[in-house]
């Protein structure tokens, strides 16, 4: 008989099913974005590069965020982490209804809301996960999680639609605003510290090591610095394509209804692909899992540009491309969690997240600014390519074992 991994009566399918739920409200929205882009420019006469630079802010500063946010969950426990955040990421969505200049705008859509999610979004689900369920829980509960995330994809891009049609672009952002307060709640489940034999066997792993001496140690970790590097593509590609792609169909004569069906659809072939890419990493050897993650998006994206758009070759492009979506997030975390334990689990995989957020933060300015230079989005398309080929190389020199540490700091299995 195990020793329980928490101090809490929670059980592990409760603990699962609320940071599910968290990850699927928490994502919702923000994969939401480029509906309001056209909105919001037509009405205020403001530039794509505009719109975009402001959800590129909110890609790196939920990334600066993660780091800490990461550490402060380590070392006190999710749930307050997940409050502010929540609370952060509502006031943006409020503040971004309500922006009439390029600067309220890039506060409310850039500042507050990236700051929240690093505070509630997924990761921080995905760090409370490896904490505080028991060790064969963990790897199926981050493809739960991720794909959680990716349902909420599926389920917001369409009620946003419907909210913008029926009410305006304003009200659709307070609806969603309303909506992730319900995270707070939901957040008491993950109010757990690890406690018992179980639970400590990340932090009695290194039982002196100081926050300062974990981030030596991987940042001096070949492996997890070529792991940090790849997943910047995948912040570049998920970013750009979130933001830019409903007005890519709309300038290819397609309706506002196939942009929001294709990024639900993503959503949901990535709630299956975050599943499987959870079951593979059980059972196959990550790194290679993801370099044919990473050179498998690069061949669809490839495929999408070179053929006409339309209705079916979105829908398409979506199932595709949403397959391989947050698929790298499984076995990117479970890396991180096999290199050097749960202990720094949240802040480690967090720097990793910052990585993944500065390629969105390119992605995403990238696109408004070259769109606005050239009048079309093909340079953006044919980077994301080049980039997924670099990551598919960039990965396969990863070694899948545990930091040479003295016995008695050897991260836990």
């Amino acid at each position: 008989m195990h020793a329980s991994p928490a101090r809490s009566r929670v059980s592990p399918e409760i603990i699962v099913v609320c940071g599910c739920l968290i990850a699927l409200i928490t994502f919702g929205p923000r994969a939401s974005s480029g509906l309001f882009q056209l909105p919001m420019i037509t009405e205020y006469g403001w530039g794509r590069d505009t719109f975009g630079f402001a959800i590129a802010i909110q890609n790196l500063l939920w990334g600066v965020g993660q780091p800490f946010a990461g550490a402060v969950a380590d070392r006190f426990g999710a749930f307050r982490v997940l409050c502010v955040g929540a609370l952060l990421y509502a006031l943006g969505l409020v503040v971004m209804a309500y922006a009439t200049t390029p600067g309220v705008l890039h506060i409310g859509a850039g500042v507050l809301i990236g700051f929240g999610l690093s505070g509630c979004s997924f990761n921080l689900v995905l760090g409370a996960f490896g904490k505080i369920l028991p060790e064969k829980w963990r790897p199926m509960a981050f493809g739960a999680g991720t794909a959680a995330g990716s349902f909420g994809q599926f389920l917001f891009p369409p009620i946003g639609n419907v909210l913008i049609e029926s009410f305006g672009w304003q009200q659709a952002l307070l609806v969603f605003a309303a909506s992730v307060l319900i995270v707070m709640p939901l957040a008491l489940a993950l109010a757990t510290r690890p406690t018992g034999d179980a639970a400590l066997s990340g932090a009695a792993a290194a039982p002196n090591q100081s926050i300062a001496q974990a981030l030596s140690e991987a940042f001096k970790h070949r492996s997890y610095v070529l792991l940090v590097l790849g997943f910047f593509t995948c912040g570049f590609q998920l970013a750009f394509i979130t933001v830019h792609l409903p007005a890519y169909l709309k300038d290819a004569g397609l309706s506002a209804t196939v942009g929001g069906w294709t990024l639900a659809v993503i959503g949901l072939a990535n709630a299956v692909g975050s599943l499987g890419s959870g079951w593979l990493s059980t059972r196959m050897s990550k790194r290679w899992l993801l370099a044919w993650i990473y050179l498998g998006r690069s061949v669809a994206i490839a495929a999408f540009i070179l053929v006409p758009a339309t209705p079916v070759t979105s829908i398409l492009f979506g199932i595709s491309i949403g397959l391989l979506w947050l698929s790298t997030v499984p076995p990117t975390s479970s890396l991180v969690m096999l290199m050097f334990g749960t202990r720094y689990m949240a802040m480690l995989y967090g720097f990793a997240f910052f990585s993944h957020q500065v390629g969105g933060f390119l992605g995403v300015w990238l696109g408004g600014l070259l769109y606005e230079i050239n009048g079309n989005y093909n340079m953006v398309w044919w980077l994301s390519v080049l980039l997924g080929l670099a990551s598919a190389l960039i990965n396969l020199p990863i070694k899948e074992q545990p930091v040479d540490r003295a016995p008695a700091l050897q991260p836990a299995e």
